[in-house]
């Protein structure tokens, strides 16, 4: 069974060796059919006198937040309408691109098209998958959508996957796939779906 042994130079925090000890294991599990108790990760620590490079010694790179807990507390900031929390999590060259090919660099401009759709909307969560890449981490959420349309009928139960791109703690990128078109058109006397 595979061990992967891990020098760190002290000073990260327990939750921070903890992550870097499941994103080894899940990266192991993904390229070796090992099973998850047979994977063994190691992390020995160094004084930072202990470690050095080109005769210099080095101190450790700041941790990056976790990807999910940035997307969460994004959702959550957007469930409020708190765009400037919001704002905290996003990258500089933001983008969200909703059903229909709805593409917005701003918050704003994602609050005044909804409002032109329904009066509230919800997500119930049923997982979030978290995708690290070379340079980035996609962050996957999914489940189902609640809430009113603009005639005060109530919806729910409708599908949603929502993909975020985090790099360096910051997200760079939405794209939203829902079902809320099929429902508004089969609702009787619709006549523009949400996507158009």
């Amino acid at each position: 069974m595979p061990v992967i042994k891990v020098t760190l130079i002290e000073g990260y925090d327990d939750a921070t060796r903890i992550r870097i000890g499941e994103r080894l294991t899940d990266a192991v599990r993904s390229v070796i059919a090992a099973p998850l108790d047979g994977v063994t990760v190691a992390i020995e620590e160094v004084a930072p006198a202990s470690y050095m490079r080109g005769r210099t010694s080095k101190v450790p790179g700041a941790p990056l937040p976790d990807p999910e807990t940035v997307v969460r507390d994004f959702l959550r900031a957007m469930a409020r309408r708190d765009l400037d929390a919001a704002r905290r999590f996003l990258g500089p060259d933001f983008t969200m691109t909703f059903p229909g090919g709805h593409r917005f660099t701003a918050l704003e401009e994602l609050v005044a098209w909804a409002g032109q759709r329904y009066r509230s909307i919800d997500k119930g969560y049923e997982g979030f998958d978290v995708a690290p890449d070379r340079d980035a981490v996609s962050v996957y959420c999914f489940g189902t959508l609640s809430g009113v349309w603009l005639d005060g009928t109530a919806f729910s139960g409708i599908r949603f996957i929502d993909r975020f791109v985090v790099r360096d703690g910051k997200l760079i990128d939405q794209k939203v796939w829902n079902d809320l078109g099929e429902h508004t058109a089969n609702r009787p006397g619709s006549g523009e779906r949400p996507d158009q």
